[in-house]
């Protein structure tokens, strides 16, 4: 089975501002800006990160508090066959989110909850493929 962590999105009000800052800190360019969607990846081949703006976004509060926004994200997974890897999250626990958002993406909740997704990307190139 092969399986990869190729992004981590981060919601929040303003992808465009909040991936401005990402960028001037880590030094990475902007590779994709879409609406309210920035994504950025590793200029070293690492694990990306993206930027999802939402309207009802809530910023969380730490040290949390009960009652109150909790962290929060969600990961999403490159994978080799979209099928095979669907058969395995299901084998390990994972749960089909009821409603799903894009062809080719397939998301589903952890057993704590957290979405996740998993894609293909067919240019990828695996190690040892």
């Amino acid at each position: 089975m092969k399986i990869k962590l190729r992004t981590v999105v981060v919601d929040c009000r303003d992808a465009r501002a909040l991936s401005d800052f990402y960028a001037q800190l880590l030094g990475w360019d902007k590779t994709v800006e879409d609406g309210d969607w920035v994504l950025m990846r590793d200029p070293a081949g690492g694990t990306g990160l993206s930027f999802q703006g939402e309207d009802d976004y809530t910023p969380p509060v730490w040290p949390e508090e009960p009652a109150c926004q909790q962290k929060m994200l969600h990961l999403d997974f490159l994978v080799a066959s979209l099928p095979q890897a669907t058969q395995h999250a299901l084998r390990c626990g994972a749960v089909l989110a009821p409603q799903q958002f894009l062809e080719g993406v397939t998301v589903f909740f952890d057993p704590a909850g957290h979405p996740f997704c998993l894609f293909e990307d067919a240019a990828y190139v695996w190690e040892g493929a």
